[in-house]
């Protein structure tokens, strides 16, 4: 089916929001290219309709729902957060749904539970799925398995470390996994805690997609947010991290010798977007992204910390347009 909404719970945390756009984005990933749309909450944004009954901040919604694309491809709309629409606007949009064009995907995300007309429809047309609350003793399992999907071995008290840090927040353990893959020794329990010493609130995925997107102006955005809650080597960690599986699948020969290579599975969804990207970026750009990253984290460990967010909001601009293929689009 063309249309999907994934359903959370009204108390998303960053780990349950994150596995809502993960499964968002992998029903819209057969795309070639994506419109995205964030709701505001009701109360914010241009809450006056301007000469309609959508919102300013939802203009770019009714052109994207009416037009497939003009060329043949597939066209993907992504509405975030559908659960702030107002009613006039889910009016418009469940009609638009009984009639998309043919190569256009269509996803919803939600916390809490959807507009009942919006809801309805989409039932009636496409599939709704649901993200259940992640409780800790499901962390605990969701952790052992990814370990082990890594290679990445931990004693238990490490293990009940980063719990005790992160508890449900699938997002933030998975963050610290990718540091932990980085690392040349293994820390102890107490330096677990101690090194990860806050709870990131946003999800490093969401800046990392707006980088890929060649969106400066979203992901600076993303990167205020995340280090309102993390400290930038964190943030540096993941980077290097994610040059390191660019490089490779710029390398590979084929999706299943990436694979193999990055220690994933073939069908793993970053294992997939990571080997569809890899044509954006030149060998040339991956060096100077590296260079950049390794000049950064030696500005990061010898320079003032109020110099660190400039430092951090350059090296971002850089990688928009090294990472998506064509000049980055300033967009405020």
């Amino acid at each position: 089916m063309s249309i999907l909404a994934v359903v959370g719970p009204r108390d998303a945390g960053p780990g349950e929001r994150q596995e809502i756009l993960v499964r968002a984005h992998a029903h819209l990933e057969v795309a070639d290219s994506l419109v995205r749309v964030d709701v505001p909450a009701k109360g914010t944004g241009s809450e006056v309709p301007t000469g309609g009954s959508m919102r300013a901040d939802l203009e770019a919604l009714v052109p994207a729902l009416q037009s497939g694309s003009l060329f043949g491809g597939s066209e993907a709309v992504l509405v975030v957060d559908s659960h702030n629409l107002l009613k006039a606007e889910v009016e418009i949009i469940a009609e638009l749904l009984a009639d998309l064009p043919e190569g256009l995907y269509v996803a919803f995300t939600s916390s809490g539970v959807l507009p009942a007309p919006l809801a309805r429809t989409i039932k009636e047309v496409g599939e709704v799925v649901a993200v259940k609350k992640v409780r800790e003793s499901e962390a605990g399992k969701w952790l052992a398995a990814e370990m082990k999907r890594r290679n990445l071995r931990l004693p238990g008290e490490a293990q009940s470390a980063l719990i005790q840090r992160f508890g449900s927040d699938l997002a933030a353990l998975a963050g610290a996994l990718d540091q932990l893959e980085l690392a040349d020794e293994l820390p102890s329990a107490d330096e677990l805690i101690e090194r990860f010493r806050t709870r990131p609130d946003e999800p490093v995925w969401l800046y990392a997609d707006a980088v890929s997107a060649g969106n400066v102006g979203q992901a600076l955005r993303r990167l205020t947010d995340y280090l309102t809650h993390s400290h930038p080597l964190v943030l540096l960690a993941y980077l290097e991290n994610d040059l390191k599986r660019r490089a490779m699948a710029a390398a590979a020969p084929d999706l299943a010798t990436f694979a193999e290579w990055s220690g994933t599975a073939p069908d793993h969804f970053p294992t997939k977007k990571a080997w569809n990207g890899r044509s954006r970026s030149s060998d040339s750009e991956l060096r100077r992204a590296l260079d950049a990253i390794s000049r950064a984290d030696q500005h990061l460990k010898s320079a003032p910390e109020d110099t660190h967010r400039l430092t951090m909001e350059r090296l971002t601009v850089a990688l928009c347009r090294w990472y998506s293929g064509s000049a980055a689009r300033r967009t405020a």
